[in-house]
């Protein structure tokens, strides 16, 4: 028998945007800290807060601008597609899709050259090129995790915690896509927009070592998904720039290729020493969606390679045409995920600015810490 969803009530005064569109339609990723579930909306420059409110459910909403926290590259009207959360070590580390988007047809329209017209303009959004920290500090009033732009550390009083983003310009690049330019496998698809195969980064985990690995809905090469290793360190106020990563045949990253029978990556969350891949269609179609334990993923010493029968199936995520598209996951225990949809069929809305969140169990124990 499936779990009972869990309820997540969002604030009718926050929910909606400018364009009218309710955030629980756009889900893209999900973290959770103490009693609080975060998630974000891929259409919009917010960060959500619910807290648990129940046995089974999360509400009082609160809505954190990203303009706030951290300097976009540009207006913060523009989105910044966020499709990856991690917390770690008193951070709430946030990805844009750094991706580049080409214009729908509309088929409705009569003037048919002029939507054929359209699916050949390509547009680079610089705010989806965000790789940020946000401090992750817990209110001891409250009980509630806040995110702040500065705070003391908790528990190191002669340290202070601040936003800080990776390098980048207003031009629609950064540090990271300045280095993967010159790779041999992403960087000829850096030009290849997100629902064309091209570079999409959809998952993001946060090791408490420093590193990030971030998956990737996009390329999918020859069938094999990618996740690429990253170590941010501080380089002045306000930025980060990419430290050295050991063991990698580039010196500021690593590329570890998963044989996901096609699919690309939609979420990454660690769970010990084990990375859980959501994996899905890499372009915009309907297929299997399932969830893999990528066993001992941290003590990855090189690039690396992994065939399907060295990832564990968990789990396929039921969806129905053309909704229902899982996308954010969040450990509940080490027993339970709590998975979040974009586009949400009608029956995951029960109520105005409701959704509903499926729980799944995981039914492999978490690889065991070294040490």
């Amino acid at each position: 028998m499936p779990s009972p969803p869990y309820t997540l009530r969002f604030d009718p005064k926050l929910s909606i945007n400018p364009n009218g569109d309710d955030v629980r339609d756009g889900l893209s990723a999900a973290v959770i800290t103490g009693n609080n579930l975060w998630v974000c909306c891929d259409e919009r420059t917010t960060i959500e807060r619910l807290r648990r409110t129940g046995p089974r459910s999360f509400g009082k909403h609160c809505s954190y601008k990203l303009a706030d926290l951290v300097d976009l590259p540009e207006k913060a009207t523009e989105e910044v597609d966020l499709e990856g959360m991690g917390e770690a070590e008193n951070y709430l580390w946030v990805m844009g899709s750094h991706s580049i988007k080409r214009k729908n047809a509309k088929p409705e329209d009569p003037n048919i050259a002029k939507q054929i017209g359209r699916l050949a303009k390509i547009q680079v959004a610089p705010n989806r090129c965000l790789l940020a920290r946000i401090p992750l500090v817990q209110n001891a009033k409250t009980g509630d995790f806040e995110l702040l732009k500065s705070a003391p550390h908790p528990t190191a009083p002669d340290q202070k915690l601040r936003a800080a983003q990776l390098r980048g310009d207003t031009k629609g690049t950064n540090e990271l896509l300045q280095v993967l330019a010159k790779d041999k496998h992403i960087g000829p698809m850096l030009k290849v927009p997100a629902k064309d195969n091209g570079f999409d980064v959809e998952g993001l985990a946060a090791s408490p070592d420093g590193r990030l690995f971030l998956g990737l809905r996009g390329p999918v090469l020859h069938g094999w998904a990618i996740v690429l290793e990253i170590r941010p360190e501080d380089h002045k106020k306000g930025q980060l720039r990419l430290g050295q990563v050991e063991g990698g045949e580039h010196k500021l990253y690593k590329k570890h290729f998963l044989d996901l029978r096609g699919m690309g990556i939609r979420e990454i969350r660690q769970q010990g020493t084990d990375l859980l891949i959501l994996a899905g269609p890499t372009m915009d179609l309907d297929g299997t969606i399932a969830v893999y334990r990528w066993r001992n993923a941290l003590f990855q010493a090189h690039d690396s390679l992994t065939p399907a029968d060295q990832l564990e199936r968990l789990f396929d995520v039921p969806h129905l045409p053309h909704l229902d598209r899982a996308e954010g996951m969040a450990l509940l225990s080490e027993q339970e995920m709590l998975v979040v949809f974009d586009k949400p069929a009608p029956k995951r809305k029960p109520r105005p600015h409701v959704t509903l969140a499926n729980i799944f169990p995981l039914s492999s124990a978490p690889s065991a810490t070294e040490g």
